[in-house]
C-alpha cells in the first residue's frame, strides 16, 4: 500500500467515498501558479534564516520551476490521485530532487499554504476585474460623448416621467462601474497581508521571517494574528459579494438594454454578433447576451449564500469546510471576467435610433413638472395648487390627442389665464431637459461635467 504524504497517523487505507469527497485537485489545480510562488518564496526564507542549507534551496528552487514547466506543457498532469494541487506539486517535486524536496514544508503547514495561495488568487482577480470595469466604464464614456443632448424618456414606475439625455442615462450606469470598481480596489488594499508562516494555527517555533515572505509575494505585511489567517474568508467572501453587487448593476443594464431592442421601445439595436435567431421563427433577433447576463447574476448571488453558509458556524481554527470556499470563487470570478468583456463588447459595437428616442419623448407629457414650476416660480402659487392646475392642462391635452409640450398658448389659457407664451417655450423637451442644470442634473452641460469627472478619476487610477 503507497503511503500518501500526508498521512503520518493513518494506518488504514482510505474509503474510496472518503478519497472522492475529500480530493479536490479537480478544482483547485487552477492554483498551480499561485501554489508554486508560495513555495517558492517560502524556501528562499527558509534559506536565509539558515534553516535550509543554501545547496537544498538550490534544488528545490530548480525543481519547483521545473515543475511549472512540467505544467504549463502538460508533461505533468494534474489529473492524478493526489489530494491537491499542494500534494501534486510537492510530491513531484520530491520525485524531482528527492530528499531536499521533503524539506520544503519545514515550517509550514497546509492550513497556511492554502490560504496564502487562495488569497494571492483572489488579489490578482480583484485588480484583473477593476482592469476590465475600467474598460467598460470607458465604452460608456465613450457611447455618452456622443448622445450629451440625445433626448431619452427618462423613467419612475416605467413609466415616463421627465425628459433626459442618454448620456446621462449612461452616465448613471458609469457611476454604479465605478462604485463597483472602488470596491475591488478597497478589497484588494485591505486583505493584501500574507497569512504565510502562521503554520497550522499558532505559529511555529522555528526562527522564520514573515516579512521576507510578505516582501517576496507582494504583500503589503503578514497578518496580524495566526489563529484568525489561516481560517479567515473575508477576503473570498468579500470579492464574491463584489461580484454580486457588480452582476447585479450589469443584470439592471442587461435588463434595459433588452427592453430598448424590443419593437415597443426600438431605441437601440444590438450587433448581430451579440444576438441570435429561433430555431422556427426566421424573422426573431434575440437579445441572448444580455439575457444570460442578466440570468448568470442569480449564479453569483448563490456562490456568495453558499460560502457564507459555509463559514457562519466554524469554530477557530482551520476546518476542512473551507475546502468548499473555492469553486464558488472559481466559477464567480469566471463569471464576472467573461461578462464584463462581453458586456463591454457588445456595448462598443452597439447602434443607437436617437429619432426613436426623441419620438419617445413626445409621449406621457414629460415637460408637465416644468409647467408647474413655473407657475411657482413666475406666478407666486403655492407648488401644491400648480400641480393641480398642471394636472387639468394633462387632462385637456389627452382631449385634443396632443402632448403638453405641443400645446399652443391658446389651449394652454383655456385650462388657466395666468399661463403666459413665456410658458409655451418651456415646455420644449429640450429646454425642459436642459432647464435642470443643478448638481448632478440632466442638463447637457451638466452631463458633460459628469463625463469630465469619471475620466478625470478613471486616469488617476493605478491598477
Amino acid at each position: 500500500m503507497s503511503k500518501k504524504i500526508a498521512s503520518a497517523r493513518i494506518t488504514t487505507q482510505s474509503s474510496e467515498l472518503l478519497k472522492e469527497l475529500n480530493n479536490s485537485l479537480p478544482f483547485d489545480k487552477v492554483l498551480y501558479r499561485e501554489d508554486i510562488r508560495g513555495s517558492l518564496a517560502h524556501a528562499l526564507m527558509l534559506s536565509e534564516q539558515g534553516i535550509i542549507s543554501q545547496d537544498d534551496y538550490s534544488k528545490i528552487k530548480d525543481g519547483l520551476n521545473q515543475v511549472l514547466k512540467e505544467i504549463e506543457s502538460g508533461d505533468f498532469s494534474l489529473d492524478g490521485d493526489d489530494e491537491d494541487i499542494h500534494m501534486a506539486v510537492e510530491r513531484r517535486l520530491t520525485e524531482i530532487i528527492g530528499d531536499a524536496g521533503k524539506r520544503l514544508h519545514t515550517a509550514r503547514s497546509r492550513n497556511d499554504q492554502v490560504a496564502v495561495d487562495f488569497r494571492m488568487y483572489v488579489l490578482r482577480h480583484n485588480k484583473e476585474i477593476a482592469k476590465l470595469l475600467s474598460e467598460l466604464i470607458n465604452s460608456l464614456l465613450n457611447k455618452a460623448k456622443d448622445n450629451s443632448d440625445t433626448l431619452l424618456p427618462g423613467m419612475t414606475h416605467l413609466q415616463h416621467a421627465q425628459p433626459i439625455n442618454l448620456a446621462y442615462h449612461l452616465n448613471a450606469y458609469s457611476s454604479m462601474f465605478k462604485r463597483d470598481l472602488e470596491r475591488f480596489l478597497s478589497s484588494y488594499e485591505r486583505n493584501n497581508l500574507s497569512p504565510l508562516g502562521c503554520a497550522a494555527l499558532a505559529g511555529t517555533p522555528h526562527p522564520i521571517d514573515r516579512e521576507i515572505t510578505a516582501k517576496e509575494l507582494g504583500f503589503k505585511e503578514p497578518t496580524l494574528n495566526c489563529l484568525d489567517s489561516v481560517s479567515d474568508r473575508d477576503f473570498a467572501l468579500e470579492i464574491l459579494f463584489n461580484i454580486a453587487t457588480m452582476m447585479m448593476h450589469i443584470s439592471r443594464l442587461s435588463e434595459e438594454l433588452i427592453l430598448w431592442s424590443t419593437s415597443e421601445f426600438g431605441f437601440v439595436r444590438l450587433s448581430d454578433k451579440h444576438a441570435t435567431g429561433s430555431s422556427i421563427m426566421p424573422q426573431k433577433k434575440n437579445p441572448d447576451i444580455p439575457e444570460l447576463l442578466r440570468g448568470k447574476t442569480g449564479r453569483a448571488y448563490g456562490n456568495l449564500v453558499s460560502l457564507l453558509t459555509v463559514m457562519k458556524g466554524l469554530p477557530l481554527a482551520y476546518n476542512k469546510d473551507t475546502q468548499e470556499d473555492k469553486e464558488g470563487v472559481f466559477d464567480s470570478v469566471k463569471t464576472a471576467e467573461l461578462s464584463l468583456r462581453v458586456l463591454k463588447e457588445m456595448i462598443d459595437e452597439m447602434s443607437i435610433d436617437k429619432e426613436a428616442m426623441q419620438e419617445a419623448c413626445m409621449k406621457g407629457h414629460l415637460s408637465a413638472t416644468d409647467l408647474a414650476d413655473w407657475l411657482v416660480r413666475e406666478v407666486g402659487l403655492p407648488f401644491r395648487d400648480a400641480y393641480h392646475i398642471v394636472g387639468n392642462v394633462v387632462n385637456k391635452a389627452e382631449e385634443l390627442g396632443k402632448d403638453i409640450s405641443q400645446m399652443s398658448l391658446k389651449e394652454l389659457q383655456a385650462v388657466d389665464k395666468r399661463i403666459v407664451n413665456e410658458a409655451v417655450s418651456i415646455l420644449d423637451n429640450h429646454s425642459s431637459m436642459n432647464a435642470r442644470a443643478s448638481e448632478g442634473g440632466t442638463a447637457t452641460s451638466k452631463t458633460k461635467e459628469q463625463i469630465e469627472r469619471i475620466e478625470k478619476w478613471l486616469k488617476s487610477l493605478e491598477i
